[in-house]
Parts: structure tokens; C-alpha cells; sequence
């Protein structure tokens, strides 16, 4: 591979010099994936700046008022990837070996307490793969861009966003920040949320970002699609979160493989997540209606990520059960579609390989995770998949289907398994290796798939 990488982890490395003691770590905010989320403002307090770039995470703008202040920061991921083949090689595919590589920088100017306004860049560049697709690059532009207002009164608070955000609930099944792939997922929006100790209300009109790698700052919002919703939080039995909300997805001239036209969905939402007793659970449903051109949509899809964390044993091993299952459209020329759509899914939520959509799937995934240091924790799995029905196709991320699958051969899709390995070197350095088989059933290999494999090797420099 060639070495054409614009920036290096190793030009980096001398700002993870020290380490942040105890005390400090209590106090100084985390690295978020969001950066957005944090709050610099603690170093207010001289006594606290006492890691590099420190004079340059609060800059102080005024002597008069602490809170308004200039943060800078910046985010560097650097990602290896092999993959035999992208929808199990059924158009001859070869493997690929390449570099993806994600430069972020940000400006987080306080003006008081209430307002502030956040700007983030973005270059995402993919070194020598072979097939550069929408969420693999997008050079210079403008991710974030957004104004905030907070508020605190007596009865709760309230916060508002207006401009270029991005936006990510519960596990991320359905609607994420796309942390995965290499360009992450932004939105056009106004966002507007009420919060107490136990309620939480949120309203969002939005228009996806959509990403263009012409030239610099050449990203838009999508006119062709459409995403709102209003959803209500109540924090249950302590910290266990029920959540719902009713949202409407559009889009111009969808396409799918039994309709074609302007989509509309209304979507309907309910979610249970929570811990105890060692135990933690995750269960999310959604029901699906409206039309794709003349035709109903009858959609649906479940998911659930359950287990136990044996606390008292070595290494704290926790076994897992996720199961996972969405409708796929039963009957072609029926006048109704029934393809489940995940809408703007999460690239992590089964593997960084992409060999598996949320669409039109049974997905039986049992795991184990361990962490024999308290910075290192390792995650082994096996996935068992089946289509819903085999009149429909077999679909890879997002929603892709695999050509020659849709009416063709049985409901197995096949197996994979997973190996993930995650260590934190620093609060600002974090690693990860991930490595995936995918063992095809006979309805790929009759499409002419075949088995298929993925390795992703990774390092975050966050400051």
C-alpha cells in the first residue's frame, strides 16, 4: 500500500506525553465520540490545566464572565481494513486492502452560560480501495456547524440546536452518528428538547446531509429526503430508560425490488433498556406504515441485547444473547412493500464488516467478553442469520440487496464469526482490532457469493 497519509499518529504522540492523575480524571471531562458533548469549561480552574494543549481546550474571552471561553480540539482515525469482498463477491469483487483515514478539528465558542456556537471540519480519505462509495470519503468540508441556547429553570431545561448537528439514540440501531464507516452521519435540523429529572421531551425537523466529493465544501442538504420526530424519555426503577417516539422518514424516488416512488414512512418506536443485578438488557421495537408509490408499506423490526456480567470471576467475562429480526416483503405485486428500511443504521451494530442489513433477516448472535486488564476488553461471537422470507433478498449494510437472492433458494443465510479486541493506551489514544468470517449459505453461493472475510485494524488520537 502506498504511503500517501496526509497525517500521522506518530507527529501526534508527543501530547499523550504524562498521564492524568486520579484526582484530575474525576474531574476533567471525558473524549466523547461526540465532541460536541463535552464541557471544557471545568478548566476555568487553573490549578486543572495540567495536560499538554490545555491553554488551547479554554482560551478565556472575557474577565468578567468564566463561561465565555474558546475550546479547540481535533480527532484523528486511522483504520486498516481487508475485505474479500463487498456483497459476498457476487459481481466478482476481488479483495481489498486499503487505508481509511478521518481528520476532524473543531471550534466550541461560549459566548455565556446560555449560548454558545460549535463548527466542525471534516477529511475523510480512503487510500487505495478499490471502489470509493459515499461513506468512505468526502475531503474538506463542513460537518457541524450549529448554535445552541440552554437554559436552566426551577422546573427543568431547556436546549435547543439550529444548523449542521448529528444525532444518535439508544443502542443506534435505526438512527446514528454512522461512527462506523469513515464519513459520519449529519443532519440540517432544528432540535428542541425539554428535561427533568425523570422526563425527557425531544422534537426534530430535519434533512439529511448529503455528501459530495467534488470539491471542498460542497456538501448540502438532501432536498430529496425528509426526517422528523418527537420522542419522550422516562428514567424507570432508577436508571432504566423507556423511551418511544412517532417519527415521519421522506424520500424522492425511492427505489425497492417490488416498488418504485416518493417514500414516505410513519414510524412508530418503543424502546426498554436497563442494568441490575449484573444483568443488562436493551429491547427496541418498530412498526413501519405509509407508501412507497402506490403501494402500502407493512414493515417491522425487533432487536435485543441481553446479558450477564459474572462480576465476581476473573477477568469479569460477560456472556451476551443479541436477536435480532425484520420483515422482508413477502409477495411481489401484491400492492404492499413490506422491506423493513433501518434508516440511518449503525455501522458497529453487528460488525464494521457490512456483510449484514438490517432488512429482511433472522440474526441469532450469542457472545462472550472479557477484560483481563482494566484497559482491554475482548469480544467473541457467533452470528447465525436467516432471511424473514425468502421472497425477498438477502440484504447487506445498509440496505443493499444482493442480486440473484430475492425468490431464490431457502431461508439460511449463513453464519459468521466475530473477534473484536478494544484497549484504551490514554484517555486521548484508544485501539481496536476486529476480525470477521462469514461462512455463505447455499443461496449466496447459487447467486455466486462466496465466503468472505474482514479485518479492521484501528487507532483514535482524540484531543
Amino acid at each position: 500500500m502506498k504511503r500517501r497519509a496526509g497525517w500521522s499518529l506518530a507527529v501526534l504522540w508527543p501530547l499523550l506525553a504524562g498521564s492524568v492523575h486520579a484526582d484530575e480524571q474525576a474531574t476533567r471531562p471525558a473524549i466523547k465520540a461526540n465532541r460536541w458533548q463535552e464541557d471544557w469549561s471545568v478548566l476555568q480552574n487553573p490549578a486543572l490545566r495540567t495536560q499538554p494543549g490545555d491553554s488551547l481546550k479554554y482560551i478565556p474571552l472575557s474577565s468578567a464572565d468564566p463561561f465565555t471561553y474558546l475550546s479547540l480540539g481535533a480527532t484523528l482515525r486511522e483504520r486498516f481494513e481487508m475485505n474479500d469482498a463487498s456483497g459476498f463477491g457476487v459481481h466478482d469483487v476481488k479483495r481489498d486492502r486499503y487505508l481509511i483515514q478521518r481528520f476532524q478539528v473543531h471550534a466550541d465558542l461560549h459566548l455565556n452560560r446560555n449560548w454558545r456556537v460549535f463548527t466542525q471540519l471534516e477529511d475523510a480519505r480512503a487510500y487505495d480501495k478499490t471502489t470509493i462509495g459515499g461513506a468512505d470519503q468526502n475531503r474538506v468540508d463542513l460537518r457541524l456547524a450549529f448554535a445552541e441556547y440552554v437554559n436552566a429553570f426551577s422546573s427543568g431545561t431547556l436546549k435547543a440546536r439550529l444548523g449542521r448537528q448529528d444525532f444518535a439514540f439508544d443502542l443506534q440501531r435505526f438512527i446514528s452518528s454512522r461512527d462506523g464507516p469513515n464519513v459520519r452521519q449529519s443532519f440540517d435540523a432544528l432540535w428542541a428538547d425539554w428535561e427533568t429529572s425523570n422526563w425527557r421531551f425531544i422534537g426534530i425537523a430535519s434533512q439529511p446531509v448529503q455528501y459530495q466529493d467534488e470539491r471542498h465544501f460542497d456538501d448540502k442538504s438532501n432536498s430529496d429526503a425528509r426526517f422528523h420526530l418527537v420522542r419522550v424519555e422516562r428514567l424507570v426503577g432508577g436508571k432504566n430508560e423507556l423511551s418511544a417516539y412517532y417519527g415521519v422518514y421522506e424520500r424522492s424516488a425511492a427505489h425497492y425490488l417490488d416498488a418504485d416512488g416518493d417514500e414516505t414512512r410513519h414510524l412508530f418506536d418503543a424502546r426498554l433498556g436497563g442494568a441490575a443485578r449484573g444483568f443488562d438488557w436493551d429491547i427496541e421495537a418498530m412498526l413501519q406504515r405509509g407508501s412507497v408509490g402506490s403501494k402500502d408499506i407493512r414493515a417491522w423490526a425487533g432487536g435485543s441485547r441481553t446479558g450477564y456480567t459474572f462480576d465476581s470471576l476473573a477477568w469479569k467475562p460477560r456472556a451476551g444473547l443479541q436477536l435480532d429480526i425484520a420483515s422482508g416483503d413477502r409477495k411481489a405485486g401484491d400492492g404492499s412493500v413490506g422491506t423493513f428500511n433501518p434508516l440511518f443504521p449503525n455501522g458497529y451494530y453487528f460488525s464494521l464488516a457490512g456483510y449484514t442489513g438490517y432488512s429482511n433477516l433472522i440474526h441469532v448472535k450469542p457472545s462472550i467478553t472479557v477484560k483481563p486488564i482494566d484497559r482491554l476488553s475482548v469480544q467473541t461471537a457467533i452470528g447465525l442469520l436467516w432471511r424473514q422470507t425468502t421472497d425477498d433478498a438477502v440484504y447487506t449494510q445498509p440496505n443493499l440487496p444482493v442480486a440473484g437472492t430475492a425468490g431464490q433458494g431457502d431461508r439460511w443465510t449463513g453464519a459468521y464469526a466475530q473477534l473484536r479486541t478494544d484497549y484504551v493506551f490514554s484517555p486521548n489514544l484508544t485501539g481496536a482490532v476486529e476480525a470477521v468470517h462469514y461462512d455463505v449459505g447455499q443461496t449466496l453461493r447459487d447467486a455466486g457469493g462466496g465466503d468472505s472475510d474482514y479485518l479492521g485494524v484501528e487507532l483514535k488520537f482524540s484531543w
